[in-house]
């Protein structure tokens, strides 16, 4: 194969978005929360992987952070990696890190980028539902079983565990 076959191939290959976030808690046990200026509901702080800058999830997760709420942690271990098939986009593969519990100093050093978020919060894992509709919900439930049972990583697809 000649190298220009070889770009058209590529160039014929589907497109896979990839996205990554951190998951944060503070000393109770709950999990920040940002809301975005720019659709309903709420996330976590991350966003998409710049992989046409050469870009890894894990750094992906570590910027965003960096950009969203000003914190520059480096993420911890990887908890759930999710496919989740495109509605008007191509799918995702979302990859979640353990951010850790935030120290008091960490809470008070959070500064929103006010370009994309409106605000932040902590909320109970009993109170997640109504905030984390859908696939993100049971992403973050099935990271936060991760962290109690201390196993690996959870292989999901649209939020759901794979058999």
């Amino acid at each position: 194969m000649t190298t220009l076959d070889y770009a058209t191939y590529i160039a014929g290959l589907p497109r896979v978005l990839a996205g990554a976030a951190t998951l944060f808690r503070d000393g109770d046990g709950r999990v920040l929360l940002v809301e975005p200026n720019y659709r309903e509901g709420w996330a976590l702080p991350g966003g998409t992987v710049e992989s046409d800058d050469g870009e890894t999830p894990r750094q992906g997760a570590r910027r965003e952070t960096l950009e969203e709420i000003g914190l520059d942690v480096a993420p911890g271990r990887l908890l759930v990696v999710d496919w989740v098939p495109g509605a008007g986009r191509p799918p995702l593969v979302a990859y979640l890190y353990d951010g850790g519990v935030l120290t008091p100093e960490q809470v008070k050093a959070i500064r929103l980028q006010e370009a994309e978020l409106l605000s932040w919060r902590f909320v109970a894992r009993a109170e997640l539902g109504p905030h984390l509709p859908g696939p993100l919900g049971r992403r973050v439930a099935a990271a936060l079983d991760a962290l109690a049972d201390g196993g690996g990583a959870v292989e999901l697809e649209n939020g759901e565990p794979v058999a």
